[in-house]
């Protein structure tokens, strides 16, 4: 098997897909090996694609594999094999915390089932899929919502990566435990465009609200979306009066062409779609009085939408509690108080005051000048990232070998860093050889326009971490000088801006980073 999409799929046998199928059975293994096929989570029959969750042998870990199956001499079905195997490996490069990045994209080896045409691998997602997240109902508008944000976000900034997703069946797409939804088995149809990841948008807000599938290619036992008198789509707040206008607007036009809905000015963009997502992720709906809709509500909840409430006997107690604390309060601030009034005025033998002389030189300790800057040695670090996987974690100790020949560099962006690209940060925790009052640091680069910014560390590293310098590097040395702080053994190297590239592409290299203290 090899990791080159593009290789020519061998025609070497005429078995059918269906007989591929048969053969894919928990326990079988595949690409020479190397992935234990462990549960079937899902097919895609548009594009005879099963899904599943695997163990990768030499790694020692779960992915998940969309594998393509079908007859090796269909043409048709090698050439859309192909097709979606070359997509796939486009978007390896594509770092969102709405999709699952691609590990690895291969074509078939002699010893996979003879109807397996590719297989597309990525990480695993832990949680659960749509289909398991409707099963006793939709959900509140405003928990659908919330979790299609990270999906419509991923949509957009794949988009102007020039990337199709395919997030246009419930079964790619999974849930994480952090209730997020999240593209999960990348590997688009052939022919898939665009307008058909907005699509997918849409049926998955849908689904949510409805509990329906509006796209073609609905899994079975899945209800589909239902139609009007004229052919048109029923809208959501026509299935359920408490979806708010504008988000059932949003999934029919989405979802809207005329062929397949009837509908006409369908939204065509991601972003679209998020900013209504956005506006409508703290809604919640009024209780109707019937208990049919609000029932189905709170009994699918995925959050709590109100705080629980204390019985009487808790009051009760509670109250107790508070006037007992407040009894004591009143008698601790008594008891200081004569403590304070007798100390000004106890002027017998015996007293325990102080006595100041005069001949006694001064107790007040002298100012001092602050102990000199020096070196202080880094001996360990990590990669950061606020969101996706993080840049070459294994070059991080290239940023302190003391070697300016050696370097650490992002990946290739096709945005920007920032709140409209696919991260906002990337960089390394450093671990110091002691508790450092740090001063400065210097970043030796080759990357003009690259910003940095150093964070303290205390407790777990974040953007919300203290900020003690930053600047715009230059080529070659540049000095970041750091803002008095409380000692430190660890601080945050953090690239919130890339240096443009030929392209249009973003990337940063750092060569060597030094760091000077005083001791604490």
């Amino acid at each position: 098997m090899t990791s080159k999409p593009t290789e020519q799929i061998t025609n070497e046998n005429d078995d059918s897909g269906a007989d591929a199928a048969a053969e894919l059975t928990p326990g079988r293994v595949l690409d020479h090996g190397r992935y234990r096929l462990l549960a079937q989570v899902g097919a895609d029959d548009r594009c005879d694609a099963q899904l599943w969750r695997a163990k990768d042998g030499v790694l020692g870990r779960d992915v998940a594999l969309t594998i393509l199956v079908g007859d090796r001499s269909d043409a048709e079905a090698a050439n859309n094999a192909r097709r979606t195997l070359e997509r796939a490996m486009h978007a390896s490069t594509f770092n969102h915390i709405g999709v699952a990045r691609v590990l690895d994209v291969v074509t078939p080896s002699s010893g996979d089932p003879a109807g397996v045409l590719g297989l597309v691998i990525s990480e695993w997602t832990h949680g659960t899929d749509l289909l398991d997240l409707v099963a006793e109902g939709p959900l509140p508008p405003g928990t659908a919502a919330r979790l299609m944000q990270p999906l419509a976000a991923a949509v957009e900034a794949a988009h102007h990566a020039g990337l199709v997703l395919g997030a246009d069946h419930p079964q790619r797409v999974r849930v994480t435990p952090d209730g997020e939804v999240r593209m999960a088995f990348p590997g688009p149809l052939a022919h898939a465009t665009s307008n058909d990841d907005v699509r997918g948008l849409g049926a998955a807000l849908y689904l949510l609200l409805t509990g329906r599938w509006a796209l073609d290619g609905a899994p079975e036992g899945l209800p589909t979306a239902p139609t009007g008198p004229d052919g048109d789509l029923v809208a959501p707040r026509t299935l359920r009066p408490t979806v708010p206008m504008e988000l059932s607007t949003v999934a029919v036009r989405a979802l809207g062409t005329p062929d397949s809905t009837g509908t006409t000015g369908g939204v065509r963009t991601g972003a679209a779609v998020l900013r209504v997502l956005e506006q409508y992720a703290t809604y919640e709906a009024a209780p109707t009085g019937t208990g049919g809709d609000t029932a189905t509500f709170e009994a699918n909840e995925v959050w709590r939408r109100e705080d629980p409430k204390t019985d009487k006997g808790t009051r009760k107690k509670l109250m107790i509690s508070v006037g007992v604390l407040a009894a004591a309060t009143i008698l601790v601030i008594g008891w200081i108080a004569v403590g304070v009034i007798g100390i000004f005025t106890d002027t017998g033998g015996g007293g325990t005051g102080t006595i100041i002389s005069g001949d006694e030189p001064s107790q007040q300790p002298s100012s001092t000048a602050p102990p000199p800057a020096a070196p202080v040695g880094i001996t360990d670090g990590v990669s950061f990232t606020v969101q996706g996987e993080p840049d070459a974690p294994n070059s991080i100790p290239h940023l302190f070998d003391g070697d300016p020949s050696t370097d650490w560099s992002t990946y290739n962006y096709f945005q920007q860093l920032g709140p409209d690209g696919i991260n906002t940060g990337t960089g390394a925790v450093l671990t110091l050889d002691r508790p450092t009052v740090l001063q400065q640091v210097v970043i030796n680069s080759p990357s003009p326009g690259t910003r940095v910014e150093i964070r303290q560390v205390d407790g777990t590293p974040s953007m919300d971490s203290k900020l003690l310098g930053s600047a715009e590097l230059a080529s070659g040395d540049t000095p970041i000088k750091l803002q008095a702080a409380a000692p430190s053994n660890q601080i945050l190297v953090v690239l919130t801006k890339l240096s443009p590239g030929d392209g249009g592409n973003f990337a940063s290299k750092i060569n060597e980073i030094s760091v000077t203290g005083s001791a604490a």
